[in-house]
């Protein structure tokens, strides 16, 4: 008989021997309640005391002041319904499974349009799953850096120009069907990344009724009344979320370009926007030294992050409920365990091999007439210090590591084992170089204004303001990394995005033409936000500047980049 058969005929039997002792019974019994108050259905095994972080997920879904929701989708779905109470759990498995495959065909058939029921077979199900699983442990799994051929730029470029002022930031749709820019001029674009050409303009800039400056809070304005300074894109392509100086997290529908909702909270401008990959949680920093998540499945707020000392300049975050953020000039980058309600501190601006070079730490032990003339213009240098003041951005590499860039140009790699950075490039993106009347020349470290990486991958690409992006590379045991190759751009780089198209990029006319047939690894698009001016402002403007005073001068545009490996030999 199966198992199911005897847990019903037990349970009908301590139900008989409840209803014999009830007249000795003077409490009534307790039920567990759900989400939508009902009681929750009792099993033959009991139940046994919460967890500890059982317990801390209830916390967070308090915390977001919803009385009658659950935050945690999967509380709601699981032992919601009286059919399940005499599950075994093999059926559950073979339940959760089906249910699983089932969310698998469907995605396969929205994400792209070239499939059909009949096309979906064995090996493109099986290569997701595998997929998922590689991704599930955390790690990087994606060695594509060897496939691709850096010595030469790409030959599939796309230009979108559309913004009157500086572009802030720039992000494409998991399916590269679509582009969103925004500017500091307070609009928000919409582009068909198929042919490069504009599909409509989501908002700009309302002006007040009122006298006064109104209030960044909810339902007041449909839109931003300042510069839009961060956006991010949910991963199933349903939202697009913005953010800037007017303190207002703005939801819009990505496909009909239509505004959803408004978030208040923030005291100070947003300065970063991140979805957890495959959800619909968002963590957003500001200025005013705070990290928010939100949970956009139910339109709440969940939780507020404390810990940094002075404005949040960037927010990364992959699959894991944890995520990274800079703290600008309190030099830390912070890792944060949202479940455990913890953080881990890591600190910059410590000493570069640069400085110890420009101290003279270095020389020490050259002889000859070359040491002797550099300890000699020692003194000249001694001023020339780059100390890390201030950690501008970060990138998660996978769920351990992450890459971080400050105003001493140095890149770090990090890793939540060490304390300290595993490596440092020094001065990745070169000196700057201002004439000045009383000084002469003076010599300044490219300060890294944007960072991005592959998920999972051993690429990510770095920008700042000497006319390219740079491509590096991280080695087999993620412990250093190396420059591979460039992409030339004129402008302040404000933004950095790297995706793999699930899709490909067969459907981009501008880069159909070049992609090569036979390659055991998809297409990269490296996507770029581009101003004269830095998106935070500062006191840096590019005029009439290209690279080595050639070509364009800076421009005020979005670019893309389609980077495709070698074909397969």
């Amino acid at each position: 008989m199966p198992d199911s058969f005897f847990a019903t005929k037990k349970a009908t039997k301590r139900k008989r021997t409840t209803a014999s002792d009830g007249a000795n019974s003077q409490k009534p019994k307790k039920f567990a309640r759900t989400a939508n108050g009902k009681p929750k259905p009792s099993t033959s095994a009991g139940r046994t005391k919460p967890t500890p972080k059982r317990k801390r997920d209830e916390e967070l879904s308090s915390a977001s002041g919803s009385e009658d929701s659950d935050l945690r989708q999967s509380d709601i779905d699981e032992g919601s319904g009286d059919e399940l109470s005499n599950e075994t759990p093999a059926e559950k498995r073979l339940r959760l499974a089906k249910l699983y495959l089932d969310s698998v065909k469907e995605g396969l058939k929205k994400g792209e349009d070239e499939y059909d029921a009949a096309d979906i077979d064995k090996e493109i199900i099986s290569e997701r799953l595998r997929r998922d699983v590689v991704e599930e442990r955390g790690k990087v799994w994606l060695f594509i850096a060897e496939k691709f051929d850096w010595s030469e730029a790409p030959k599939c470029v796309l230009r979108t120009r559309g913004h009157g002022l500086a572009v802030t930031a720039a992000v494409a749709s998991s399916d590269a069907q679509s582009m969103f820019t925004a500017g500091k001029e307070g609009s928000i674009i919409k582009w068909d990344l198929r042919t490069g050409k504009k599909v409509k303009v989501f908002y700009k800039v309302a002006k007040s009724k009122g006298k006064g400056k109104e209030k960044a809070g909810e339902g007041e304005v449909q839109g931003h009344t300042d510069e839009v300074l961060a956006l991010a894109m949910s991963g199933d392509g349903r939202y697009l979320v913005s953010g800037g100086r007017d303190r207002r997290v703005v939801v819009w529908d990505a496909q009909k370009g239509e505004w959803v909702r408004s978030f208040g909270g923030h005291k100070d401008a947003i300065s970063g926007l991140a979805f957890r990959h495959n959800s619909l949680q968002l963590y957003t920093a500001s200025l005013d030294r705070t990290v928010k998540l939100f949970d956009l499945s139910v339109m709440g707020y969940v939780e507020t992050l404390f810990g940094h000392q002075d404005s949040i300049l960037g927010v990364d975050t992959l699959r894991g409920e944890t995520a990274v953020s800079v703290g600008g000039r309190d030099r830390t980058v912070r890792f944060w365990k949202v479940v455990d309600q913890t953080q881990l501190v890591f600190r910059g601006g410590g000493r570069s091999r640069v400085r110890e070079v420009l101290e003279g730490g270095a020389l020490e032990g050259i002889e000859g007439e070359d040491g002797e003339k550099e300890k000699e213009n020692q003194e000249k240098r001694k001023e020339e210090r780059y100390v890390e003041g201030s950690m501008e951005c970060v990138s998660m590499i996978d769920e351990s590591t992450f890459v971080s860039g400050g105003d001493s140009g140095s890149i770090c790699l990090w890793t939540i084992q060490k304390k300290k950075p595993i490596f440092t490039q020094a001065l990745a993106h070169g000196l700057h170089e201002t004439n000045s009347e009383t000084e002469g020349v003076i010599r300044t470290p490219r300060w890294v204004t944007a960072i991005a990486a592959l998920r999972y991958s051993d690429v990510f690409a770095s920008g700042s303001w000497e006319g390219s992006i740079r491509i590096w590379k991280l080695d087999e045991r993620i412990r250093s990394f190396e420059l591979v190759g460039r992409v030339n751009v004129a402008g302040i780089v404000n933004s950095l995005q790297c995706i793999m198209p699930s899709g490909g990029t067969e459907g981009l006319e501008w880069a159909k033409q070049f992609e090569p047939d036979g390659s055991d690894v998809g297409s990269v698009l490296l996507v770029a936000g581009v101003g004269q001016e830095m998106k935070f402002g500062r006191w840096m403007r590019l005029r009439n500047q290209g690279k080595d005073g050639e070509g364009e001068g800076a421009v005020n545009c979005a670019m893309v980049w389609a980077l495709h490996p070698r074909t397969r030999t």
